[in-house]
């Protein structure tokens, strides 16, 4: 069975692709996927995105080790952004060393920050 997900409703072909884990349900990122990453994740099991910084296809963890196993995936009804529900192998979705990229809070006055580093990126990245 082909899944044909609209990229056509974007000027660019990129869908957003929200990425939860899978266990716990906590939003752990917020990522794009063209024709290509769409049809890399569904045929790998891996989450695949397309770097917009990098202007690349981007296999979640190549650098870090920390892979996201896909487990399942919805699909919206205009089938132009997907949830890909994730087991997220090393702890952490974010760049930063935080689980999810969503690790800070908005308050009165600023950010603050709400959950613990689990990795330190310097040392993962070696920059």
């Amino acid at each position: 069975m082909t899944i044909e997900l609209d990229f056509a409703k974007s000027e660019d072909g990129l869908l957003p692709a929200i990425v939860q884990d899978a266990a716990s349900g906590e939003v752990l990122m917020l990522a794009y996927i063209n024709k290509e990453s769409w049809e890399k994740s569904i045929t790998t099991g891996k989450a695949h995105f397309w770097s917009r910084s990098r202007q690349q296809l981007w296999l979640k963890g190549e650098s870090s080790g920390h892979v996201q196993l896909i487990k399942e995936i919805l699909v919206d009804c205009d089938q132009d952004t997907v949830v890909f529900k994730v087991e997220q192998i090393g702890g952490a979705a974010c760049h930063k060393g935080y689980g999810s990229c969503f690790y800070r809070l908005v308050e009165e006055g600023g950010l603050r920050i709400i959950s613990e580093r689990v990795f330190d990126p310097a040392v993962v990245y070696k920059k």
